[in-house]
């Protein structure tokens, strides 16, 4: 990716591909030859907010992870009859013990993580990698596991940013990134495909929207699921953690897409209904997904699938004053049951601020014109997104949006700047890489709020954070309902310790938890949250995921090591909000 050449002094951007068996190989984000680094303009920017000066861009600051990765102190300790047993399950040419293909499944992408593969720190490995093909194979791996006793994970797309892929025990990874990734079928009358759990999401939109030639359909189709991570994510991820995509405003997240879902648990095959709607007692599709490998390994998957419509698309964007006017207006767009839009994403003052130039709003006449409006930085605030659907609704929803946003003194932008953030709204990842060469860390951590609470949610967050050393935080609010939102909290920090860092990341969670909202909305738990989630949830009510713990896995062989907190100590157990009883905030005129 190029910028306009910069003007003043340029960082030392490395625009090298990490060489192929590399630990750059293993924490950097994406595509070997595509690079993400700052334009001039966001670059001064953090300089100002770091304290930092063109020499501190010099050169590398961190270890850029272009050595090979050897590990000769952390051998593989399977016994010989196990390895002997999973290589005549799956064939002998899919398992292994090598010290990197061990790695490159060890760890997921929080700022945690990417900090101890840079250091080389080597908390957990797998003991062996098996690269499973069928359904049945899975289902004799985790007999073997069960039976034996030996500890088995997942390792899908490996963008969990919750420590959820982490093998703490060692034992077994499945890595269903080179075999378990087909499509099983396709029924264009139910509009549903079922696929395999580690099928990408690149793998499935392309087939979606080549269904007519694929499987003889008669239009194209949309998965309707569009995570940030999207291009290096599996489906199976997106089950098992409740994920949530871009666009889920109008197509749901994951727990409205998925129909049916297959596992292969210790006790043996799971299979959920696949009807859209049933009244015979509690979900088993609802219950099973969010379980993060715990309960047993998903295998295969039944998505409901739209009808791909990119030409009905009606883009806008508008810059409001203040975060309290587009909070209001947002709401009314929600709450004003004239349709969803697609994309629906509002940034707070400081968000807009950063985005503004990431979206190269700042090379435009329209930058300095807002200023002149009374729409000041650092106070105003942008909000943009798209709708799909049917011609005539598509329509009629930008419409609407287009009256509440006028309303509540919303100033209409060109489409230019949704079109700029469309291009780069998988890529901004690759920026991590970047900054992570000169020593910023940058993570990020979500939550649900209703609006009754989002504006104590946001002020509170953001304090703790504004009172933290060295830190940029900015918000965006997505994924929209009638009665609340997401808040999406990134934070940039001068920082280069991995266990500093995960006192910082503790810090910020704590203080979303204390706000009242809740501790995630489509990221999971994995091991790194997993501490507050009884506290979170209540002991009684935590209570039920034990049980089904203990019904599924009984020996807990499954993702062990503390993920959804299922096998944490009492003393591992953070209980910050001791009751998660709803009380209202907002007082009655």
């Amino acid at each position: 990716m190029s910028n306009k050449p910069y003007k003043g002094f340029e960082p030392k951007w490395l625009l090298t591909p990490a060489p192929a068996g590399s630990y750059r190989s293993i924490f950097r984000w994406g595509d070997p030859a595509f690079f993400k680094y700052p334009k001039e303009s966001l670059y001064k920017m953090m300089k100002e907010a770091f304290h930092m000066t063109d020499e501190d861009f010099r050169d590398y600051t961190d270890d850029i992870g272009f050595d090979q990765v050897s590990l000769p102190d952390h051998p593989s300790r399977i016994a010989p009859e196990h390895l002997e047993a999973l290589k005549k399950i799956v064939g002998k040419e899919f398992v292994t013990t090598g010290d990197y293909e061990r790695l490159s499944v060890a760890y997921g992408c929080t700022g945690y993580d990417l900090l101890r593969l840079r250091h080389k720190q080597i908390d957990s490995l797998p003991d062996v990698v098996v690269y499973p093909d069928t359904t049945e194979q899975v289902e004799e791996l985790v007999r073997y596991a069960a039976e034996h006793k030996l500890p088995l994970y997942v390792y899908g797309g490996g963008s969990s940013v919750t420590r959820g892929v982490e093998p703490i025990k060692g034992g077994i990874s499945l890595d269903m990134r080179k075999r378990f990734n087909k499509i099983l079928s396709f029924n264009e009358v139910d509009q549903t495909i079922t696929v395999q759990a580690g099928l990408s999401g690149p793998a499935l939109e392309e087939a979606l929207q080549d269904a007519p030639n694929r499987f003889g359909a008669k239009r194209q189709y949309t998965c309707g699921h569009f995570p940030q991570s999207f291009e290096y994510s599996s489906v199976g991820g997106w089950v098992v953690t409740r994920g949530a995509g871009q666009n889920s405003t109008y197509y749901g997240t994951t727990a409205d897409i998925v129909l049916s879902q297959k596992y292969a648990t210790p006790i043996g095959r799971i299979v959920t209904p696949h009807y859209p709607r049933e009244a015979t007692g509690p979900d088993l599709n609802q219950i099973m997904m969010g379980s993060e490998g715990t309960f047993g390994v998903l295998t295969e998957v039944t998505l409901k699938i739209f009808r791909w419509m990119p030409e009905n698309r009606k883009r806008f964007s508008y810059i409001f004053k203040t975060w309290d006017d587009a909070m209001k207006a947002a709401r009314e767009m929600m709450q004003h049951e004239c349709g969803y839009s697609s994309v629906f994403r509002l940034s707070d003052q400081e968000e807009t601020s950063m985005m503004l130039r990431l979206y190269n709003v700042d090379d435009t006449p329209l930058y300095p014109l807002l200023d002149k409006l009374g729409y000041k930085d650092m106070e105003r605030c942008l909000f943009l997104g798209f709708t799909d659907g049917e011609k005539g609704y598509s329509k009629n929803v930008a419409k609407n949006i287009a009256k509440i946003a006028r309303q509540h003194g919303g100033l209409p932008l060109t489409g230019y700047v949704t079109k700029s953030w469309e291009k780069g709204r998988f890529n901004d990842p690759y920026l991590r890489d970047t900054l992570m060469d000169f020593g910023i860390t940058t993570d990020t951590l979500e939550c649900t709020v209703n609006w009754s609470n989002m504006e104590q949610v946001h002020l509170d967050v953001r304090k703790v954070c504004h009172a933290l050393p060295n830190t940029v935080v900015t918000t965006h609010m997505s994924h929209c309902y009638p009665q609340g939102a997401n808040l999406y909290f990134i934070f940039l920090t001068k920082m280069q310790d991995e266990k500093a860092f995960k006192a910082y990341h503790t810090t910020i969670l704590d203080a979303i938890q204390r706000s009242g909202a809740s501790i995630s909305h489509h990221h999971g738990i994995g091991k790194m949250f997993a501490p507050w989630l009884e506290g979170y949830v209540g002991e009684k009510e935590y209570g039920v995921f034990k049980v089904l713990k203990n019904y599924f896995d009984p020996k807990y062989n499954m993702n062990p090591g503390g993920t959804i907190g299922l096998d944490l100590l009492p003393e591992e157990k953070k209980f910050d909000r001791q009751s998660t009883d709803y009380e209202p905030q907002q007082k009655v005129d």
